[in-house]
């Protein structure tokens, strides 16, 4: 019996997501958080399998597919030729340095904040808090992250194993695991970087912007690296709990919330 690329790829997640569970209650980075802590079914169910799910079609069938259909595309070079590992590492090295860029930005930017802080919302950070990001966030960074590796005619195996890489790798840096990558840290991004990123703590929020790679930060000067674990995760203001209001809380201050009310309610809780 053979096994198709993607059957193997989704298994491959299936196991990798157990062993990171098993991971975060042997040697958690922070004890007490429950398995079933607030806010976990939003981000499992509504975030990671109902948004996950619609998104992917919107992406793929509505946006990346048409736009391929539309360009012609003998201009632009066919990497399809290249072993397999090389296009795969091409693709996820290349994204994680726009991701950087994008990630710094969003940071930076206040009406890209908006879609982004609910990715930040959670006050106990786990292997699924990673899966918590406004809609307008993965319309833009899946489309961007996936419509090169068609339009430069990549191998179809690409797709699933960079989603899979994604997958493992975005639940082992949001992980509550006590881990770190030693040496490797300044190359390779873990939790112990991204779970400090999520802290509300003033001094990390423009600071470990890498997801699979440290190294941009490094070299880059947002590397925050401390041997001290951070005392509080979350934002620095109210925030919804539910997934709906989570979506429209970004644009609700657009349309509905003056500016001094706005500048009243955000805050700081220091």
């Amino acid at each position: 019996m053979s096994f198709s690329i993607v059957e193997v790829c989704a298994v491959s997640l299936l196991v990798g997501t157990g062993c990171i569970i098993y991971l975060e209650r042997k040697f958690p980075y922070r004890r007490g958080i429950p398995f079933f802590r607030e806010g976990f079914w939003t981000d499992l169910i509504g975030y990671g399998l109902i948004q996950s799910f619609f998104l992917k079609i919107v992406i793929f069938d509505y946006i990346i597919m048409p736009i391929q259909s539309s360009v012609s595309l003998d201009s632009i070079p066919n990497i399809g030729q290249w072993p397999l590992f090389l296009q795969v590492l091409f693709f996820v090295i290349t994204h994680d340095f726009y991701i950087y860029w994008f990630h710094r930005w969003q940071h930076a930017n206040p009406i890209l904040w908006r879609t982004h802080e609910a990715h930040h919302s959670n006050t106990s950070v786990d292997w699924i808090a990673g899966t918590r990001s406004h809609t307008v966030e993965i319309l833009i960074n899946q489309t961007i992250e996936f419509l090169p590796i068609f339009l430069l005619r990549a191998d179809p195996a690409v797709v699933p194993i960079k989603g899979l890489i994604d997958g493992i790798w975005g639940m082992l840096i949001h992980a509550n695991i006590n881990f770190s990558f030693g040496k490797l840290k300044y190359i390779l991004n873990g939790p112990e970087y991204h779970l400090w990123h999520h802290a509300n703590h003033k001094e990390v929020f423009h600071a470990n912007f890498g997801t699979k790679l440290s190294c941009w930060d490094a070299l880059f000067g947002t590397l925050y690296d401390t041997k001290e674990k951070p005392k509080h995760w979350g934002l620095y203001y109210q925030f919804p709990t539910d997934y709906f209001r989570q979506h429209a809380y970004a644009f609700y201050r657009w349309f509905f919330v003056d500016l001094t009310e706005k500048n009243s309610h955000d805050q700081t809780l220091d």
